[in-house]
């Protein structure tokens, strides 16, 4: 009996070791001075934007200015609202306000994914739109194939590749659900088996993955932004930057936005905020900041990147709830981002919340598990930034004052494509217009809101606890995020 109860803790032990997910046990074998060293340099700013090619910044607004359309937020969604405003009516005067520059939030931190899906895949669509999702996936693709052509059309250098994205399955149970997608997409995706998948990309950690050639396209998501407002300002749009819009109020006629430089009266306005508090009040429940995180290695040399394959240069991520998505860049640099989502008590957007170290530790150390043959890599960048979370993980429309104002967000970290969609919904809220994407359920319904404080901050802890959990138990699901599903609050990604 002695002897038993003295094996007990190591039975324990053991148990608990084999319910650690692959990346789980990566943080544990990777050495810390490793992992330390390999961060050691990084710059904590965002790759992307620590760019000497950056533009100047725009004056801020200085004096008062009327308009047809006052655009907020100069990321993606603000640019391609402001964008098509113009191609749809030249004539239009458009007047875009930006609080600090051009791209410099989620739009300029991203990893640069730009994929077609419009309700953060296909299985989220069906569960909360399934009368719905498939021409909803119509209207994606055309989406992003408008958006290429934009890009082309008007000669954006955001290093665009057309590789698509590969899922891998990092755990023995997520081949099924590999296998089962690739039945149901048929020629649309690519399957590989456990020795396919590794030879296309050498990782030790696959057991399979999917290839879907087409519902994405990489770029650098900070030239896109800065792309799309010299190709705003070739068609008339006024930028101001370091203009922080303090109090929106209406009249009968005109909506008034109150700057520290002066006073924009326009007939309507495009709110297009993100993670930052809604100038609208009723919308602020609707959304949480969320911080993701990111590393950039050094570029790889040729005998690394001959290590590694990824010769197609594909997307790739992995199945688990909390996962990862990584991606070389035009000079072959990996960006590695993803796994931990960080929600700060009252829904606070702020500097400090930019870094996070044990994140960036955590990473690393991924990283070097998945890719072992580039032990001894540098990494030359480390960043966050939030992301602007609604319940049901993709876009919702409001508008306010009469139709005069309308407002778009919830986009969760999935908006590079979507936000374009999300303009030409706005701008048809606000023409006052019944077009097809108007009728759209996904354009009339809104999420539910997330609760006042403390209760947001206890359900989204118990809520990682529970994804987290549900990585180590295979992908089975508990009583908490059973009852979201029930309540259509749940995300499968």
């Amino acid at each position: 009996m002695a002897a038993d109860s003295e094996l007990r803790p190591a039975r324990a032990a053991a148990r608990r070791a084999q319910r650690r997910t692959a990346y789980e046990r990566a943080e544990a074998e990777v050495p810390r001075a490793e992992v330390r060293a390999a961060l050691a340099g990084a710059r904590r700013r965002p790759f992307w934007l620590d760019d000497p090619r950056r533009p100047d910044a725009a004056p801020a607004l200085a004096g008062d200015v009327a308009t047809d359309l006052a655009v907020v937020g100069g990321g993606f969604a603000g640019l391609w609202t402001a964008l098509r405003a113009k191609e749809r009516d030249p004539a239009r005067r458009v007047v875009l306000l930006e609080a600090r520059r051009v791209g410099w939030a989620a739009s300029g931190r991203n990893g640069g994914f730009c994929e077609a899906s419009l309700t953060h895949g296909d299985a989220n669509g069906a569960r909360h739109l399934p009368g719905e999702v498939d021409r909803l996936r119509e209207l994606g693709r055309e989406n992003l194939a408008e958006l290429v052509a934009t890009i082309e059309r008007h000669g954006i250098d955001c290093d665009l590749e057309r590789t698509g994205t590969l899922n891998v399955a990092t755990e023995p149970h997520q081949v099924a659900w590999l296998a089962e997608e690739a039945a149901e997409t048929g020629a649309a995706t690519v399957y590989f088996d456990a020795a396919a998948v590794r030879a296309e990309v050498a990782s030790p950690l696959y057991h399979a993955g999917l290839w879907d050639t087409a519902g994405t396209v990489l770029l650098n998501p900070a030239k896109l932004a800065w792309g799309l407002a010299r190709v705003c300002r070739e068609l008339g749009v006024e930028i101001y930057e370091h203009t922080p819009v303090r109090a929106l109020t209406a009249t009968p006629v005109a909506v008034t936005l109150d700057t520290d430089g002066g006073t924009v009266t326009a007939r309507r306005v495009a709110l297009a905020t993100n993670a930052f508090p809604s100038l609208l009040r009723r919308t602020r429940l609707h959304t949480v900041p969320v911080y993701d995180y990111a590393l950039m290695t050094e570029p790889l040399s040729a005998e690394q990147l001959e290590a590694i394959g990824w010769r197609r240069r594909q997307g790739l991520a992995d199945l688990s709830n909390r996962f990862h998505y990584y991606r070389l860049t035009a000079d072959n640099r990996i960006l590695f981002g993803g796994y931990d989502a960080v929600y700060h008590y009252g829904r606070r957007v702020r500097p400090e919340h930019e870094t996070s170290e044990a994140t960036f530790e955590r990473l690393a150390a991924h990283l070097l598990a998945t890719f072992p043959q580039l032990r001894g890599i540098r990494f030359t960048h480390a960043w966050g930034g939030a992301i602007d979370t609604c319940s049901r993980f993709f876009a919702f429309f409001t508008t306010a004052h009469g139709g005069r104002v309308a407002y778009a967000a919830g986009f969760t970290g999935l908006g590079v494509a979507a936000t374009r969609f999300a303009g030409d919904v706005m701008l048809d809220l606000l023409d006052g217009v019944r077009t097809e994407r108007t009728a759209l359920a996904m354009v009339r319904r809104r999420p539910r809101p997330f609760p006042p404080e403390p209760l947001a901050w206890l359900g989204i802890t118990l809520t990682v606890a529970a994804l987290a959990r549900a990585d180590r138990r295979q992908g089975r699901r508990g009583p908490w995020l059973r009852l979201l599903d029930a309540l259509k609050l749940g995300f499968d990604s």
